[in-house]
């Protein structure tokens, strides 16, 4: 079962882990909450309504795997507006932003964190070839779901790896390469994401 997601009866999914791919995972997951940050927050304030009504970013990230994140709800660099769509575009973009970037950051900081949780509840046996049993109920899949989709896309952009291919060339990288390590977690995420897909799906 390793290095597939399983369904399991009634809902949910399972995979096999050992120690080196646990460690792995929740190194990228702790990476990826790092990456994403808090955000904006209201400074100084305990009422709850201060963070209901708080406003976020209108610009976009200037970090390229953060904007990939966290991109423009309107235009985009694959529209060709003109001068005036454009200007209209970015302001609903900045608008947008400025309502839904908070709560959008922390949903997916908040399922980052849920993997490490996960992944640090496991313990494997005493050999490092050993593997542990993580099983997710069906909520918790959905969280791991959008973590993996998330760390594929920061690392895909770190990789240079766009919407037009599939970053396959990168699998002839020399081993010496200091991007190989980089480009098998991506695949390897991507196997973990298809196959948890499938468990959502059946």
């Amino acid at each position: 079962m390793s290095g597939r997601f399983e369904p399991l009866p009634g809902g949910g999914a399972a995979v096999a882990l050992d120690e080196v791919e646990i460690s792995i995972l929740r190194s990228l997951a702790v990476q990826l909450a790092e990456l994403i940050g808090p955000g904006d927050q209201p400074a100084g304030s305990e009422d709850p309504l201060d963070a209901l009504f708080a406003e976020g970013p209108s610009e976009a990230p200037s970090d390229p795997a953060l904007a990939r994140l966290f991109p423009d709800a309107y235009g985009g660099p694959d529209q060709e507006l003109d001068g005036d769509a454009e200007k209209e575009a970015r302001a609903a973009s900045a608008e947008f932003r400025r309502y839904t970037e908070n709560d959008l950051r922390a949903r997916k900081r908040d399922d980052a964190l849920a993997m490490v949780r996960d992944l640090d509840s496991l313990s494997t046996g005493p050999t490092a070839k050993d593997q542990a049993v993580l099983e997710l109920a069906p909520q918790k899949s959905r969280q791991w779901l959008g973590a993996l989709n998330d760390l594929r896309l920061a690392i895909g952009t770190r990789l240079e790896v766009t919407d037009d291919d599939d970053g396959g060339e990168l699998l002839g990288l020399p081993d010496s390469d200091p991007r190989k390590p980089m480009v098998m977690a991506y695949f390897w995420l991507g196997g973990l994401q298809e196959t948890l897909i499938e468990t959502l799906m059946a």
